[in-house]
């Protein structure tokens, strides 16, 4: 008498915590052997543990551009499993094969990194992590911000926006891994000896979104520019002790929405001024974040267009600062 077993994950919990369809998990049994080893009564899959391993190497690389008959040849032989009759031994992996971004409008994101968004939906933190540093090892901060990170975070957002909300746990995660890479980044740069006078980083009052405020900081890190990260949603009151303990080279204000953008903190934070008597000065106070659009920016602010914009606006106040006669680091009141 041969047992049954008694237990096992449906194919349709397996889909939902993997990010694909039953209709998928059907096709690549059928047509790649990638299945429950033994099914209830012959018939109804039940997945164990080691067909849902199985699985996951199939989503890895898949994710990372690999077909999927290539990717389910792979797969079988990492588990140990009979290659099936079709498949050909010995036929190398490709590094990167185009890949849909498993339906997140992506527009014009590089194709080789599309596999980011399908990660992120199938929720696999160990792909997610892979794919970032390989990202921004090959093709730097900036870039990487600009062309892949940001435009995926948006997909992401307009995908749970046009779904009632079902996918909020895929952009946390997401968030959360990019957040991660770039603390990692920001971390392991040195600063310049040069450059002592730091700058000043921070959300406004209500503000939670930070990872933009990130990817700079990471971004000054890179060029060895001091800078002070203080998060989310800084006090006003908080705020202003800083810029007066720290006296910054320039202060970045964060602003996600509209609701949050107090123009009236902007000018009081250009407004304060710091050093000896006879000499003293003002931080250069940039704008940043689509909360401050619309409104006319005084001369003592500016808004830059992105990343690369802010970090340009930085390096140059930075260099300013180091020569007491630069213009924009003149002697007031």
């Amino acid at each position: 008498m041969t047992d049954r077993p008694t237990h096992g994950v449906t194919t349709g919990a397996v889909a939902r915590r993997l990010g694909v369809s039953p209709t998928t998990l059907r096709s690549w049994d059928q047509r790649y052997g990638i299945g429950p080893a033994v099914r209830e009564d012959g018939r109804h899959r039940r997945w164990s543990p080691t067909d849902i391993a199985l699985l996951e190497a199939m989503c890895r690389l898949t994710t990372s551009g690999v077909p999927p008959a290539e990717a389910a040849r792979v797969a079988r032989a990492r588990a140990g499993r009979r290659p099936l009759p079709f498949e050909l031994p010995g036929v190398s992996v490709p590094a990167r094969a185009p890949g849909s971004g498993n339906g997140l409008p992506l527009g014009e994101v590089h194709r080789e990194f599309r596999g980011l968004a399908r990660a992120a939906v199938r929720l696999d933190s160990p792909t997610m992590d892979t794919l970032l540093r390989e990202l921004v090892t090959a093709h730097g901060l900036v870039t990487s911000w600009e062309e892949v990170l940001v435009p995926t975070l948006h997909a992401v957002g307009r995908k749970w926006e046009s779904s009632g909300d079902r996918y909020v746990e895929v952009e946390h995660l997401l968030s959360w891994h990019i957040s991660t890479t770039l603390r990692q980044l920001a971390g392991s740069a040195r600063p310049h000896p040069d450059y002592t006078t730091p700058l000043l980083l921070a959300c406004v009052p209500g503000e939670q979104h930070t990872l933009s405020l990130e990817a700079l900081a990471a971004g000054l890190a890179e060029q060895g520019l001091p800078a002070r990260m203080f998060g989310a949603a800084v006090p006003a009151e908080a705020l202003d002790a800083a810029v007066r303990r720290l006296g910054p080279t320039a202060v970045v204000l964060w602003s996600q929405a509209r609701s949050t953008a107090s123009h009236a903190l902007a000018r009081h934070v250009a407004d304060t001024s710091f050093g000896v008597r006879g000499a003293r000065i003002h931080p250069l106070v940039l704008l940043a974040g689509p909360g401050w659009a619309g409104r006319p920016v005084a001369p003592s602010m500016l808004r830059p267009a992105g990343l690369r914009d802010a970090l340009d606006i930085l390096t140059r106040r930075c260099i300013a600062a180091r020569d007491p006669l630069a213009a924009d680091r003149k002697p007031v009141g």
